[in-house]
């Protein structure tokens, strides 16, 4: 691995589309979360809404994803996301990627699970920058919620979704969320992270690491 370009996926120069992101939320299990992604004046994406753990008993969650079912990308050539913050609000949200999407149920007309590859993250409140480095090996699968031992690697060479949620982490934090995101891009970062060095090139903002 180790490509010199950075790969930017959403913002920066890309910028964002409302259109590119969807909500779901728990309320396909009758929960009463709420999430949205809004495009702000100075060209970064708020994730914001409302975490309801009420109505599942201390559960619930509210994320935003990518709309996309065509699209493939390849990512096997970096080592890992970058994800640039802007302000936030202290909270702990979760970043996932996914290498395969099915068709939805005929009976119910809902997409069908597959493995979630998971990230938590934490967040400086009022922080007005802030690098998140996800690295391929520290991606959690999951299946429906739950670690999925023994689950094969997220393949890189194959990514078909992307998504950002707040959850409630077994009831630890409930309400109003806001995330500013200012992009989020595919890296290589070997000699770096060899090294232990936290901060990007021709960046003072530190890296979060858990």
């Amino acid at each position: 691995m180790g490509k010199s370009e950075d790969m930017a996926l959403f913002g920066g120069h890309k910028g964002w589309k409302v259109s590119d992101w969807t909500a779901s939320d728990d309320r396909v299990r009758g929960g009463m979360s709420q999430s949205y992604i809004e495009v702000t004046p100075s060209g970064t994406a708020r994730f914001h809404g409302t975490l309801d753990i009420d109505t599942l008993g201390g559960a619930g969650f509210a994320s935003q994803r990518t709309t996309t079912t065509s699209t493939t990308w390849d990512l096997s050539a970096y080592d890992g996301i970058l994800i640039k913050l802007g302000k936030s609000d202290g909270k702990r949200y979760t970043f996932i990627l996914k290498d395969q999407l099915l068709a939805p149920d005929r009976r119910t007309g809902r997409e069908q699970a597959t493995i979630s590859y998971e990230y938590d993250f934490d967040v400086a409140a009022l922080t007005e920058e802030m690098n998140v480095f996800v690295k391929w090996t520290e991606l959690v699968p999951t299946y429906r919620g739950k670690k999925k031992n023994n689950a094969k690697s997220l393949d890189t060479t194959s990514v078909k979704r992307f998504s950002v949620m707040m959850r409630s982490f077994f009831g630890d934090q409930e309400g109003d969320f806001s995330l500013t995101i200012k992009s989020i891009k595919a890296v290589s970062r070997p000699e770096d992270l060899e090294k232990g060095v936290l901060v990007e090139k021709g960046d003072s903002a530190p890296f979060q690491k858990r």
